[in-house]
């Protein structure tokens, strides 16, 4: 303690000591007088200068921040109203504050912390997610049930409700006809638009010259000839004027003219081609043809600097585009004559690169053997020219390391960029998919439009069977193939190709390109729009099926099931024709449907599959008979009277036996749906006259019944099955072609139509009061014990009686019974007549006969 104090009185002399020498060493001034202060008033002066200082200090502070923001160019004002609005917001430590005294605890509670979080955070994405899902779902199961609903009920859209004898069947406008593909044998949802033939003269005019050609088309088919569905309708499309410049890329004149080259019809075929491979070649040339017409234009937009002159030859066309496309570059090796001058640009990558996008495959292999750069490129292109674009495994080899040599080396100082096509070309020989997909990651804007990006993967797809090489021993050799391209670009959505719907068809135009053929079809459908894109769908679908190449390029999607989509669109397209009752048009479209499933021109020749041939004989039926249950389907189809084979119908059953059995099938389909005056007609038609007889039947024992039981429309339907059997009766009378077994069925039916004939009659007495007449007919019908004069009869009598007669006993009885009622018994005869009535009832309780009726029989004994 003592310690202490001294130890502070020493800080203090020696603080005193050096305030001293500072007093001794400063020199006095005139100005600034010396002054001496005390300790006390050192204190007392620093309190008041403080006491100032505070007051003062605030304005100060907020001047200086004033400067300091307009120095940085911030309004203070402005700032100071954004702060009003500021809301401070709760940390993580206001929310969780930290208790814990070491780093370890307070890690500990920040890591449950973040798992409590984590776990409400997946809690909530899990149940947003099985929401989303259920409605999936949910929504799934309801578009299979509208689809269900109206297959079936376009099925029964044409069959009538009820089967009235005035009413004309189909005389009710049909169903309304969309469109949309609402697909019977497809699990595709529809969302298509509605279009009919009558929306716009345009399409009218369109829809009319397309069915033409359909037309032609069957009757081409029908007789085994020769006929080329894509040119007919392509000539088609141009003769109608339709084509406008709108400033698109790809109008729908470009996309039939693609369908005519993928399709072969405009060039030469190699018979070792596949199918896919086919229409690869056949994508190339349309994008070659089109590459073409573009060096023209480009030549005669610049014929100064394409300086073509007088030479028109494919390559001096390529040469002649060099020089305006390189013309920045200098002067072109092609056209340099003096050799003492600077080195002239190489262009032989070039030269072959456009002479091969041209379609000038020949002029290309020059180029390659006349240059000493190319020379080594040239068997390669050589062979590539000569396998279709299939190479075998060694040169494929070649060329992939060539690739490999070339973007390990990179590109060197001094290098043009054209060199690239060099790259290009040996990547496209290749046909590596490791080399072709390193070349579009690392040089992305090497294609300048997608024709050009799509004609190099093109040429690059392999195509082995079973989907893949057998030789392919590493990575560096795996063939790229259609698959993987068809992968690439469906990973754009369709608004990336059509920019957002300015240019619609683009889409179309690339999925038809890289041989998507059936959603191109379907997508021109859906988005048919006021163009009439949906009417070019059909035609295409037609084209296609016709060569049989719809499932060509599906991938997992099953043969049959492209065909049936196809089919199915194709069907909806011709049911349109239905509207406005033009059936002959409808039948010519639905005999393309079941052609299309059948597999196109081979189904019209029987050289189909089993599957095939079964699926469009079934497709084939199921059309044509909803064709003849229409109104005026029976004329259309079977003509004015006869069964014989120049009918419509016998152009697609030529066999009478096969025909026959269809109208049977068909009549039966009839009387189910209770089209029971189709069914008469149709039976008629067929010559099974005790068929018709049998349904004319038992409509009137049906309509007896009505009629007995006070039903207002039984008259007018009796009366038109009267008609309806003398005129089956009158046919078969003139009709020479009846066989015994039909003529003892027939003759068994008019005896049943007399029977029912004669019921009617006495229930008609019965409605006048006529009750003797009544009786007295009952009791001379020989079926019924109930003559008073003749002893009872036998069950066996009734229970040889048709079932239709049988039915209408119950309310004759009834009438009978009634008749008695209201007459006085004078000679005992009714009351015989009773108790006949009463002991044929007897004999029949076993009958399901109304309880009713046995109790008035037991009240009236």
């Amino acid at each position: 303690m003592w310690n202490d104090e001294e130890m502070m009185m020493n800080n203090w002399s020696d603080l005193l000591h050096s305030s001293t020498k500072l007093i001794e060493q400063a020199a006095p001034s005139p100005q600034f007088p010396p002054l001496q202060r005390n300790l006390d008033q050192l204190e007392a002066l620093s309190k008041k200068l403080k006491s100032k200082t505070l007051r003062a200090e605030a304005p100060s502070q907020s001047i200086s921040a004033t400067r300091l923001l307009a120095r940085e160019g911030i309004n203070a004002e402005q700032l100071a109203r954004d702060l009003k609005s500021f809301e401070l917001k709760t940390s993580f430590e206001d929310v969780f504050p930290a208790e814990a005294t070491n780093v370890e605890e307070y890690l500990q509670q920040v890591h449950e912390v973040a798992m409590v979080s984590a776990i409400q955070e997946a809690q909530k994405d899990n149940l947003q997610n099985f929401n989303d899902y259920m409605m999936k779902v949910f929504e799934e199961d309801w578009q299979k049930e509208k689809r269900d609903f109206l297959q079936s009920l376009s099925r029964i859209s044409t069959l009538p409700k009820t089967n009235m004898p005035d009413t004309n069947i189909g005389s009710r406008p049909g169903p309304v006809v969309s469109m949309s593909p609402s697909l019977q044998l497809s699990s595709r949802p529809s969302g298509m638009e509605t279009v009919s033939v009558n929306e716009k003269p345009v399409l009218e005019t369109k829809a009319s010259a397309f069915g033409e050609v359909v037309k032609d088309l069957n009757n081409v088919r029908e007789r085994g000839l020769l006929f080329r569905p894509a040119t007919a309708f392509m000539g088609v499309y141009e003769s109608l004027g339709q084509e406008a410049s709108t400033g698109k890329s790809v109008n729908m004149q470009k996309i039939w003219h693609l369908i005519q080259t993928m399709v072969g019809e405009n060039r030469v075929m190699q018979q070792n081609e596949s199918k896919k491979m086919s229409l690869l070649i056949g994508a190339r040339r349309h994008l070659e043809w089109g590459h073409e017409k573009y060096i023209m234009d480009t030549i005669q937009t610049h014929p100064a600097q394409a300086a073509l002159g007088g030479s028109v030859g494919n390559l001096q066309k390529v040469r002649a585009f060099l020089r305006i496309r390189l013309r920045d570059y200098g002067v072109l090796d092609f056209d340099s004559g003096d050799s003492r001058r600077q080195p002239p640009v190489d262009t032989t990558w070039q030269q072959i690169y456009f002479c091969l996008r041209t379609g000038y495959y020949e002029e290309a292999r020059n180029v390659a053997l006349s240059s000493r750069a190319s020379n080594q490129f040239a068997s390669l292109l050589t062979e590539w020219i000569n396998s279709g674009g299939v190479m075998p495994s060694d040169i494929a080899t070649l060329a992939s390391e060539e690739c490999e040599k070339m973007l390990r080396t990179g590109d060197r100082l001094g290098r043009a960029s054209y060199d690239k096509k060099k790259l290009l070309l040996y990547a496209m020989i290749s046909g590596s998919r490791r080399q072709i997909e390193r070349l579009l990651r690392d040089l992305p804007t090497l294609f300048n439009t997608i024709e050009d990006f799509l004609w190099f993967q093109l040429a690059a797809v392999q195509d082995y069977p079973g989907g893949s090489s057998s030789t392919v021993l590493s990575e560096s050799s795996v063939p790229y193939t259609l698959d993987d391209l068809q992968v690439y670009l469906n990973k754009f959505e369709a608004s990336y190709y059509t920019k957002n719907g300015k240019d619609p068809l683009v889409y179309p135009y690339v999925l038809l390109l890289s041989i998507q053929l059936l959603p191109a079809i379907i997508y021109l459908f859906k988005e048919g729009g006021n163009e009439g894109y949906n009417i070019d769908a059909v035609h295409i679908a037609i084209t296609l099926a016709d060569h049989g190449v719809l499932s060509c390029g599906t991938g997992q999607r099953g043969i049959m099931d492209a065909y049936i989509e196809a089919a199915s669109l194709i069907r909806q397209y011709g049911s349109m024709y239905l509207r406005v009752d033009n059936l002959q048009m409808a039948l010519e479209y639905y005999e393309q449907a079941a052609a299309a499933v059948g597999g196109g021109e081979l189904s019209w020749t029987g050289k189909c599959s089993v599957d095939q041939q079964r699926q469009r004989n079934l497709m084939l039926k199921q059309l044509l008979t909803e064709l003849l249950l229409r109104d005026g389907g029976i004329y259309l189809l079977l003509g004015p009277s006869s069964l014989e084979g120049n009918t419509e119908l016998g152009r697609f059953l030529t066999d009478y036996k096969s025909r026959q059995q269809f109208l049977l099938e068909a009549a039966h389909q009839c009387q189910e749906a209770g089209m029971y005056d189709k069914s008469i007609e149709i039976q008629k038609r067929v010559g099974a006259f005790s068929m018709a007889l049998n349904t004319i039947n038992m409509c009137l024992s049906e309509a007896i019944c009505a009629l007995s039981r006070g039903r207002s429309d039984g008259e007018c339907r009796i009366s038109g099955l009267l008609h309806s059997s003398n005129e089956t009766l009158e046919t078969f009378k003139y009709c020479p072609e009846v066989s015994p077994g039909e003529r003892e069925l027939v003759l068994e039916q008019q005896t049943v139509l007399r029977q029912l004939e004669s019921i009617l009659a006495i229930h008609k007495f019965a409605r006048q009061g006529q009750c003797i007449d009544a009786l007295r007919d009952i009791a001379k019908l020989p079926f019924l014990p109930f003559d008073p004069r003749t002893p009872d009869a036998g069950v066996n009598v009734f229970q040889n009686l048709s079932p239709h007669v049988q039915v209408c006993i119950p309310d004759l009885l009834k009438v009978a019974l009634n008749c008695l009622d209201s007459m006085s018994d004078t000679d005992g005869s009714l009351r015989a007549m009773r108790a006949k009535i009463a002991n044929f009832l007897a004999n029949n309780m076993n009958r399901n006969w109304p309880t009713d009726l046995f109790e008035k029989v037991a009240r009236s004994l």
